[in-house]
């Protein structure tokens, strides 16, 4: 049983610090209950020891006491056992809150997991609805040592409602090393959409620094508790915009003792073919238009003709003559039940097989399925289904679409014009689809043909970050991964820096094939200072009008300068200053200057990283372009030429969304850096 509440406490800290000690004792006895399982005489075969090994193998991973994290973070002293009719006047019980459910020796339970529904008012509970709580403590630490805890008495009319230090102090920790988990510093708001449903697909607004991402993967860690037999058997994805930003993210769901969730870029998911190419900004918007969708499916049907010749089956002595007409009939069944094409290949000679059968029985005969088998793989069946219904490779049918003006032309007539055709048309024959200099586009179309002919497998659920950038397409593309599941969708429209980026969520979760989604919006900033995010929103009715802007409830108001600079050396003098802070520190700067700053940095002595790469004590500047700063975060930030980052890009609009995006990657503080003049924008 969990503790009672009324159990006396001379000491608190050093108490709670022995129940963390005796929290870690049994999560090791647990751990080693697990290595010690023989399974030697208990699987049948082979195969079922190697899956069952293997889920041991996970088990211990998902056990594994992680010295510098919380084991738990909270405790919750209810007035009454949970379920329990409040007129019996059953005595409260105490649960402390962590990453994991952690029982002892008796099975009884020592910390429970934060995503059980009996820790659910840790993150609701408050002085207007208590929830049956009397007290919620919550714990500091340094490194993995559990030095301070704070009270909230929610059910003492007496006691003012009061801000958290410790949970403010948590969520202006500096960052050093990749993503870490919330799951300490939830908020109401955020605990709504990380429980909410499995069934319904859920599309999350939300501006820099309000937690989006890490929602997003507390969700998936939150489904995989609550629906863990079903997704099981059909998977769970999470999709970034690149494979630093999934790098940087990788350590959140391990954190929550989750290890089976999938990461990919939309990429990975459409690898058909090895990109080689890239488009230019235009062709690039026409490829990734949803009209596409149409142009293709037209391309690929258009290989179906119409039979004019009967198909004759010989058998023995037998002559069975199914006719043209007949045939028609079997063709335009299949098309207009619009299933896909290469099923309905499939099912054209078993369907050509059943009607020579039926003439079969009118004559007297008594034929089986295997005798209709041997029907549908009859030479002339064989043939006749070639000439009518022909076997398409979707990557060469994108590569004639894209190679040949005429056909291009037959099946876009009415959906792309002249202008947009010539635009996705490329300029020099190619001989075969290995050859061809593919583009990430390409192979987004080079998907969609594949999921016409057949139909991509649907996974439980996908999370979906940073999809203010996907094109129609590319949201399409998704889609088809979870058609029979659900989805969490993240991103701020504010900071889409493509030219086909979202103009609108409710047109989005239409080409991702799920417009009943809700749309939740996050508007409280919990990572950017006050002074940074004020600055930064300047460019909002520029780039996003009528979007909330964020409103910063960080206590902390960081550091932020905008400093006018002669050259690389003011720049790398910022950095240094900057970096005498404890934590991460970031350069950003337009792609086109990061050459020239990392030649200042070299000459300097100072070390730096790349985009994805781990932070670490001895080094923790990390160079950005600010192609790649999306979704990053740094305690410091060292932002360079603003104007530059604006003029890196195709148009005006794009260039600013871009250096919203860079001008809000600071947790604590940020330096603005310019030798020329800042945009209009912003003064």
């Amino acid at each position: 049983m969990s503790t009672p509440v009324s159990q006396p406490t001379d000491d608190p800290l050093a108490r709670e610090r022995a129940h963390l000690a005796e929290s870690r004792a049994a999560l090791r006895a647990m751990r080693e209950d697990v290595e010690s399982l023989d399974i030697r005489d208990v699987t049948a075969n082979w195969v079922n020891a190697e899956v069952l090994s293997r889920q041991i193998d996970e088990r211990i991973k998902a056990l594994a006491d992680l010295s510098d994290t919380p084991l738990f973070f909270g405790r919750l002293d209810y007035l009454h056992a949970p379920g329990a009719d409040r007129a019996e006047g059953a005595e409260g019980e105490r649960f402390y809150i962590g990453r994991r459910h952690v029982h002892d020796a008796d099975g009884d339970p020592m910390v429970i997991d934060w995503r059980a529904p009996v820790s659910q008012p840790f993150y609701r509970a408050s002085k207007k609805d208590p929830m049956d709580i009397g007290l919620r403590r919550r714990f500091g630490y340094t490194g993995g040592d559990l030095t301070a805890y704070e009270d909230e008495h929610l059910s003492d009319p007496a006691e003012a409602a009061r801000t958290s230090k410790l949970l403010q102090q948590e969520i202006e920790r500096p960052r050093v090393g990749p993503m870490r988990d919330i799951v300490a510093t939830i908020q109401p708001e955020q605990d709504e959409i990380v429980r909410s449903g499995l069934g319904g697909t859920v599309c999350v607004q939300g501006g820099p620094g309000t937690g989006k991402t890490a929602v997003g993967l507390h969700r998936v860690a939150y489904l995989l508790y609550a629906h863990r037999e079903r997704l099981a058997r059909t998977g769970t994805l999470v999709i970034g915009p690149n494979r630093s930003f999934l790098h940087y993210i990788e350590q959140v769901l391990p954190a929550l003792g989750e290890l089976a969730v999938q990461q990919a870029t939309v990429d990975d998911l459409v690898a058909h073919v090895e990109v080689r190419g890239t488009d230019d900004a235009p062709a690039a918007l026409v490829k990734g238009d949803a009209r596409m969708a149409e142009v293709l499916r037209r391309a690929l049907y258009a290989h179906v003709t119409m039979p004019t010749e009967p198909v004759v089956v010989v058998r023995g002595s037998r002559r069975w003559r199914v006719p043209a007409y007949e045939l028609e009939e079997i063709v335009r069944e299949l098309l207009d039940r619009d299933i896909r094409y290469g099923a309905a290949r499939e099912a054209l000679p078993q369907r050509i097989a059943h009607a020579v059968l039926v003439q079969m029985e009118r004559a007297g005969e008594a034929p089986d399925d295997r005798v209709q088998d041997a029907v549908a793989r009859n030479s002339a069946v064989k043939a006749a289904v070639k000439a009518v219904w022909p076997a398409v490779e979707p990557a060469k049918l994108v590569l004639r679409l894209l190679t040949d003006a005429d056909f291009l032309a037959e099946h876009a007539e009415g959906i792309l014009d002249a202008e947009e055709q010539k635009t996705i048309l490329w300029a020099k024959p190619v001989r075969s689809v290995k050859s061809a200099k593919w583009s990430a586009a390409d192979a987004v179309l080079i998907d969609e043909v594949t999921d016409l002919v057949q139909r991509t497998s649907s996974l439980g659920h996908v999370v979906l970050d940073e999809a203010q950038d996907l094109s129609p397409m590319q949201y399409r593309a998704v889609g088809r991964r979870c058609t029979t599941g659900s989805a969490t969708v993240l991103g701020d429209l504010a900071q889409g820096t493509t030219p086909w980026a979202t103009r609108s969520w409710e047109e989005a979760l239409a080409h991702l094939g799920k417009p009943d989604a809700v749309v939740e919006e996050l508007t409280a900033g919990f990572r950017v200072p006050t002074d940074v995010i004020a600055y930064a929103s300047r460019l909002l009715p520029h780039i996003a009008p009528g979007l909330t802007p964020v409103a910063s409830v960080r206590e902390n108001p960081g550091f932020f300068e905008v400093r006018a600079v002669v050259g690389a050396g003011d720049v790398v003098a910022a950095c240094e200053e900057l970096l005498r802070n404890e934590g991460s520190t970031g350069l950003i700067a337009a792609d086109a200057r990061i050459a020239a700053l990392a030649e200042a940095l070299d000459a300097a002595g100072i070390g730096y990283l790349s985009p994805g790469e781990e932070t670490t004590r001895e080094t923790r500047l990390t160079l950005v372009p600010a192609s790649l700063a999306k979704g990053l975060e740094y305690d410091y930030v060292v932002l360079d030429e603003p104007q530059a980052v604006v003029d890196g890009e195709p148009d005006e609009r794009t260039g600013l969304r871009r250096l919203y995006v860079a001008l809000t990657r600071a947790v604590s503080g940020l330096i603005v850096t310019h030798g020329a003049g800042l945009p209009g924008q912003l003064t």
